[in-house]
């Protein structure tokens, strides 16, 4: 019960440290007869790793992820898959001098007074580099829902700094660094580099979503699904807030639009963000988060030494001037992992009944 653990009938317990010699996670529950192989799961990892644009943390790691069990013949086999990611490009060096102080907006301080220790390279446990194995979890979670039921995950991202991003396409975010819905991201690349320059740091807004999802997924009270969604997205490093569907715009919005009149041709709209009652509708979830300016800068900070003295600490070594540059593919993998266990939860309990109501199709365009 020491917070490692993700998930009920899908579970995946995440393991290692920034600066460790490997990372990783085990996933309980995946169903038997799956295809897997490590080429199902790179992609996924390449798209999150760093070092990727001059935009992102310079540390090459190749992330390149190894299946220690679960998988016979290429088919999973119904027990636990290890996965195991090692860590090639450490500099723990770059840390020394913030060992003995406590860096603003950090776990420093947390840790210390929780554990009576801490790891001051990367940040240990509390570094964004423990998401890569809930991305390679998010992978094989993505492979199953899509071959069960055609559901697909994308994410991109809607604002950088003060810089709102419209959307034009998912046919861009691909093809640039930013995982932005844009043709033209010349001016999120001039932003970036003044903001560097100046040793400073900014926030973001992601956008993901979930197409094809199964109706009928989540429970009415504890384990709503929308619950678990935002439970998830906040399990993420450095993310402060999350909407799903209309989100804070639902306070402004009168109950006369807000609520998604369904037809026979499928929902007028979809401000609940694909969930009612804690209950999937088979509409697209729609989720938004917002991640925080990363800490680690190069600018001085007033903070206190181990004494309590007050000090100044800059932050050397390679930062992400923007966490969320790279979480798309990280909150793809989250509300994954989430869809994975409510349906594998759905199907154990609830395979045999029969809705006396067809299911509504998506909103209608």
């Amino acid at each position: 019960m020491s917070g490692n653990t993700f998930g009920t009938l899908f579970a995946v317990t995440n393991f290692g440290e920034s600066h460790g010699p490997a990372i990783g996670c085990v996933i309980d529950g995946c169903p038997p007869g799956m295809d897997l192989a490590e080429s199902d799961i790179q992609p996924d990892l390449d798209r999150r790793r760093p070092g990727t644009s001059r935009h992102v943390t310079q540390r090459q790691e190749a992330d390149q992820v190894e299946i220690l069990s679960g998988v016979h013949e290429g088919k999973t086999t119904g027990t636990p898959i290890a996965l195991l990611i090692r860590n090639t490009d450490q500099r723990s060096k770059d840390y020394s001098d913030i060992a003995q102080v406590f860096r603003p907006g950090h776990a420093d301080y947390t840790y210390l007074q929780k554990y009576g220790l801490r790891d001051p390279r990367g940040g240990g446990r509390a570094s964004a580099r423990l998401t890569a194995p809930m991305v390679a979890a998010g992978a094989v979670a993505k492979k199953w829902l899509r071959e069960q039921y055609g559901t697909q995950f994308r994410g991109c991202m809607q604002q950088l700094g003060e810089i709102v991003i419209p959307f034009e396409s998912w046919d861009h975010v691909p093809h640039n660094p930013f995982f932005a819905p844009i043709a033209d991201v010349a001016h999120l690349e001039s932003y970036m580099d003044a903001l560097r320059k100046a040793g400073d740091s900014c926030g973001a807004r992601v956008r993901v979503m979930a197409t094809k999802v199964p109706v009928g997924l989540g429970e009415p009270l504890f384990d709503k699904l929308d619950a678990d969604i935002a439970w998830a997205m906040m399990g993420i490093n450095a993310v402060k807030g999350v909407e799903i569907g209309a989100g804070f715009a639902s306070v402004t919005q009168r109950g006369t639009t807000h609520g998604d009149s369904p037809t026979p041709r499928g929902f007028r709209t979809n401000n609940a963000g694909g969930v009612l009652g804690g209950i999937s509708t088979g509409q697209d979830l729609e989720v938004s988060i917002a991640i925080k300016p990363t800490s680690s800068i190069a600018s001085p900070r007033e903070t206190i030494d181990l004494k309590g003295e007050s000090t100044q600490v800059v932050t050397k070594g390679r930062h992400d001037p923007c966490v969320g540059i790279r979480a798309a593919p990280i909150a793809e993998a989250m509300l994954a992992l989430v869809v994975m266990d409510h349906a594998l939860r759905q199907r154990a309990q609830n395979a045999d009944v029969v809705s006396p109501v067809r299911a509504i199709p998506g909103a209608i365009s």
